[in-house]
């Protein structure tokens, strides 16, 4: 997949999270198969079962104050987003950080995506 491709879905994506439109993004650039972690814990395998996992962040998220892309990279099928968050999650607290989210890419769609931020 060219690179530009990948830059532009991948632009497309984060303008419709930060529209507070996660699901469509989500529907839109996930493979069936795909795989996300978080951190270095065990990945949840299928969109049927990310899908699930999302939709109960969203619905533990009392307060969602601001999130902002601070850069994106894109080589090789690869891309790279590094957000920033500020919320309050019904289990978590109050939540503030920045995070690197790592896609793989294959046939237009995400296969893989891994979350790195701080404990």
């Amino acid at each position: 997949m060219e690179t530009q491709t990948i830059e532009n879905s991948l632009k497309h994506l984060n303008s419709l999270v930060l529209d507070g439109k996660l699901m469509e993004a989500f529907e839109t650039y996930y493979h069936d198969n795909v795989e996300m972690q978080e951190n270095d814990f065990a990945p949840t395998i299928t969109k049927a079962k990310n899908r699930e996992r999302e939709l109960e962040f969203l619905q533990n998220v009392t307060e969602f104050r601001s999130a902002e892309v601070k850069g994106i990279a894109v080589a090789d099928n690869i891309s790279t987003v590094i957000w920033y968050y500020d919320y309050t999650h019904r289990e978590w607290g109050e939540k503030n950080y920045t995070q690197v989210s790592v896609q793989f890419w294959q046939d237009g769609l995400i296969v893989k995506e891994q979350f790195i931020y701080p404990n």
